[in-house]
Parts: structure tokens; sequence; C-alpha cells
């Protein structure tokens, strides 16, 4: 069975727990090998809080948990081992974040003081906090989509290319960051505007059918 240990203290926790970081491992250690589990490696994080978050990205701000998390999608992992839950969080938030992420790849947690906690078991404090990410989940992409939107709408305005599909009688050239004109598409974007300066009244489909006949008699 493969493992990952996680330890970590903060500059208050360290000296009001006496969690250490060097007996955290120890405890890891001597744990998994009366288990005889393959401790694979111990992840660190040191003076940083259990309650620290990134709230603008949704993010736990924390180096080594990171690390361990991002392990996880290349190795099948099936605990992460660590003295107390409070090691990887100290708030509601940040619990949600890591379990969500841990449920991704098949991965609970041991508590070596907490010997029968799981991720997996039901608690109504988790369904709340659950709801409450998800709808701050939809909030975060649509508050990026509008400000992409805003984004472009304002370059567009400028004069500028705002990316996507370059329009009918323009081009973009790979690696430039403005449109060139093309100018094939460019005379036949002029002709149109010439048919419809002379037959007001016809529909877009006459106007494409007259450009049409003249392409082929030319």
């Amino acid at each position: 069975m493969n493992v990952l240990g996680y330890i970590r203290v903060s500059t208050q926790g360290q000296a009001k727990d006496g969690y250490s970081l060097k007996y955290q491992e120890a405890e890891i250690k001597a744990y998994c090998k009366e288990q005889g589990w393959n401790l694979l490696h111990i992840f660190r994080d040191e003076g940083i809080s259990g309650a620290k978050l990134n709230e603008e990205a949704l993010e736990i701000d924390r180096v080594g948990l990171q690390e361990m998390l991002a392990h996880l999608s290349s190795v099948q992992i099936d605990y992460v081992v660590v003295l107390n839950t409070s090691r990887l969080w100290r708030s509601d938030v940040v619990k949600v974040l890591i379990h969500r992420e841990l449920k991704k790849y098949g991965c609970d947690i041991k508590s070596i003081e907490l010997p029968f906690y799981s991720i997996h078991k039901k608690d109504p404090n988790d369904f709340l906090v659950n709801g409450l990410m998800e709808l701050l989940d939809q909030y975060q992409r649509l508050e990026i989509a509008l400000k992409l939107t805003k984004g472009r709408n304002k370059k567009a305005k400028e004069g500028g290319y705002a990316g996507g599909r370059a329009t009918f009688g323009y081009m973009k050239q790979k690696g430039e960051k403005e449109l060139m004109i093309h100018d094939s598409q460019a005379e036949a974007v002029k002709r149109v505007f010439e048919l419809k300066e002379l037959h007001k009244k016809w529909s877009l489909s006459r106007l494409a059918n007259a450009l049409n006949e003249e392409c082929r008699v030319q």
C-alpha cells in the first residue's frame, strides 16, 4: 500500500501544541512501519497557517501541500498519513478543498490521533460547505468570463485584435498580435458594399447570389 506523509507547523501552533516537524515525521514513519505501508515521501510546510488560502484563486497557499496534491496525479496513493487532521486544515473551506482533491484521485486520509477518520464519511457540515464551494466555483467562472469579455470589448473598441476568429477580410499571421488585410477577401467585402449601395432593397441572399454569379463569370 503506497502512502504519503504530510507534516506542518505554524509559529503559534508549534509553541502551543508542541508538534514539531521532527516529532510529526518520527510518528508517521513509525506508524507506517507498524502498518507495513510503503511510505514514499513526507511533504512539509513550516511556519504556515493551516487556514491560509488564496481566496481569489480558491487555492491553498502552501507549497508543500500543493506538491503533495500534485504527486497524486502521477502515482496511485492509498492514504495521506498525518499526525492529526489539524496539520492539513484549520478551516472548513480548506478542508473541503483538500477533500475534493483527494476524492478526485481515490485517496483517503489516515490520522494517527484520529484512526477512524475518513473523508468518505457523511458530515452535515461538509454538505453545507460543499454547496457553498460549488456556488463559489460557479461565481468565479462567471466573474472570469465577464472580465475577459469586458477586456475583449475594450480592445475591440480601441481598434485592436480581441482574439478569436479573424473577421472576413482580415487575417492573423502566426506570432503577430495585429490583424492584417486579406487582399482577395477585402475585394469581396468592397464589392458587397458597392452592390448594396446600388440595390438598397436587396436581401443578403440576393447580394450573395449576385456576388457568386460575378465570381463564376470571372
